[in-house]
């Protein structure tokens, strides 16, 4: 088995391929950046649910049950797109946070405060490393 050098390309890069392939559910190997990445992905309705499974090994997994439209059964996320690289960090301050397509799309950003949208950071005023932009 491969050592993963990017985790949370990973992370992204399962629910990317989860779309295409039309599942219903992915498995992602739990790390807390994770976690908290797939809460905002809940909270921002961009994903049906999940669930942490602690006893899977000894880190764990998430359960994430991808969302589509009943009806035209398209997915809520148009894309996933990683910015922060480790060969290449982005950070940003909290006067200069992109907005994603206009605002209807939304950045994950890891700041002090933990890791937070691009809107929650805007209003604590803080800014951090640009993790990825989902819409």
């Amino acid at each position: 088995m491969s050592k993963v050098t990017d985790p949370i390309a990973d992370f992204l890069t399962r629910i990317r391929n989860g779309i295409m392939a039309r599942h219903k559910v992915v498995n992602i190997p739990a790390s807390n950046v994770k976690k908290e990445m797939t809460k905002i992905l809940k909270e921002k309705g961009y994903i049906l649910n999940y669930k942490f499974e602690e006893d899977v090994n000894f880190q764990g997994n998430i359960k994430i049950a991808l969302k589509y439209n009943p009806e035209t059964k398209i997915n809520a996320i148009k894309a996933l797109e990683r910015i922060s690289k480790p060969g290449l960090r982005k950070y940003c301050d909290s006067t200069s946070i992109p907005r994603v397509l206009n605002g209807l799309g939304i950045a994950i950003i890891s700041t002090s405060k933990g890791i937070i949208t691009d809107k929650e950071a805007k209003d604590l005023n803080v800014g951090g490393e640009i993790l990825c932009y989902v819409y």
